[in-house]
């Protein structure tokens, strides 16, 4: 079956969603930071920790990773720092 959606591996980056880890103390490497950006596309791209089998066993109801799929986490302050760079629906 297809899918209704798929990432575009062909798209640039647009803009960073918020402030850097750095910005917002997360960070004091550039080499490995935490980060939101928007593609050209207006899809999002987030960077994180990958802890994809920490979670895989005890998801909530109705989520799934799929096998090219991971999960990611970002810090909290990150996504609420990006609040105001994300559209309303």
């Amino acid at each position: 079956m297809d899918r209704l959606w798929e990432a575009d591996p062909s798209v640039g980056f647009r803009r960073r969603i918020g402030k850097t880890a750095a910005e917002l103390g997360d960070s004091r490497d550039e080499d490995d930071c935490p980060d939101i950006w928007e593609l050209d596309n207006g899809d999002i791209a987030v960077i994180g920790r990958n802890h994809s089998e920490d979670y895989r066993n005890r998801l909530p109801d109705g989520v799934r990773i799929g096998p090219d799929e991971r999960l990611v986490v970002i810090p909290g302050n990150m996504l609420r720092a990006a609040k105001p760079d994300i559209a309303d629906a």
